[in-house]
């Protein structure tokens, strides 16, 4: 079975869906119009997708729908907080689903991508023909402390340069500290703390030191996307009751599904996605031995491709029945 990228393709169809609350939402279609559609959502949230995410299915069987969610990457504006929940962004997948004329998709997300593909699925299961999950995210109190603190376990010299950012008296408090500048409109405000927190992820996010990467998470737009969105969501608590996404993943479990893993990930430790696969035992797990965070991590890079392989295998199967 396949495991390497699929080669890169431009997309056949893209616009901007007019939002609520002047957003206005980028999307794009690729691969086969006729295929069996499926849906990426980023990380983050706030990271904005890449034309590299095309490349986990396999163009000519997949009718690939990747768009940024509300406030990043292409969307307008950027880095916008005002009517942006987890209810939104729910909200925005159908409204594009419906524009695209769309009955039901594989869901595959990483990371808060993870995260928003549980709650999207959990809030409309019928639509969702399965789910490819990565790096899992369910943005528990426990979860956002080890963001915040933990990691500096494994990364001191990056916690260092991130809790440095702020003045001592407010290190005791690093996510109300970055917040308030975050959402500060001065620019000689906001951007610097954008690039600290996003630098810090960044830093944390490959097995070994990856150049690469982390010059993409010191990209200004990339970092303000990131940062701030992040800083918004995890003060919310991403706007739903403490563990409903575990709560409700009953919803979910006839559905297929794959969670793939990295052993070592320390932006999102092993410890929440091992509590899914342990809600939802008939999901597949895979646990990648040698690999971080990074969807591109080689092993996790790997399980990703091999799972959207096999979901087309079994849906092959199925037409021939």
């Amino acid at each position: 079975m396949r495991t390497e990228l699929f080669p890169a393709i431009e997309p056949y169809a893209s616009g901007m869906m007019p939002l609520d609350a002047g957003h206005a939402m980028y999307w794009e279609q690729s691969g086969n119009p006729r295929g069996i559609p499926v849906l990426f959502l980023h990380g983050g949230p706030g990271a904005g997708a890449s034309p590299t995410h095309r490349r986990f299915f396999d163009p000519a069987f997949y009718r690939i729908v990747v768009f940024d969610q509300r406030g990043s990457g292409r969307s307008s504006p950027l880095g916008e907080l005002t009517a942006n929940t987890t209810a939104h962004l729910v909200a925005d997948i159908e409204v594009l689903r419906r524009l695209l004329e769309i009955d039901a998709w594989l869901v595959f997300g990483g990371s808060w991508g993870s995260t928003l593909a549980l709650a999207y699925g959990e809030a409309h299961p019928e639509r969702c023909l399965g789910f490819v999950l990565r790096g899992v995210f369910l943005c528990r109190p426990s979860e956002i402390e080890w963001f915040l603190y933990g990691m500096r376990t494994v990364f001191p010299e990056a916690w260092r340069d991130f809790a440095g950012f702020l003045p001592e008296a407010e290190q005791g408090d690093l996510l109300r500290g970055y917040y308030r500048r975050l959402i500060d409109p001065d620019p000689a405000v906001h951007l610097p703390a954008a690039r600290v927190w996003s630098r810090y992820e960044g830093a944390c996010s490959t097995l070994l030191p990856n150049v690469e990467a982390t010059a993409n998470f010191a990209d200004d737009r990339v970092a303000l996307g990131l940062a701030r969105m992040e800083a918004h969501y995890f003060v919310n608590r991403i706007f739903l009751p403490d563990n409903a996404l575990l709560d409700n993943i009953g919803r979910l479990r006839r559905h297929p599904a794959t969670i793939v893993q990295g052993r070592y990930d320390m932006v999102c430790p092993i410890m929440t996605a091992d509590d899914l696969a342990r809600a939802w035992p008939e999901a597949r797990y895979i646990v990648v031995p040698d690999a971080g965070h990074s969807a591109l991590e080689p092993g996790v890079r790997a399980g990703l491709v091999g799972a959207t392989e096999r979901f087309k295998e079994e849906r092959r199967a199925i037409a021939a029945q």
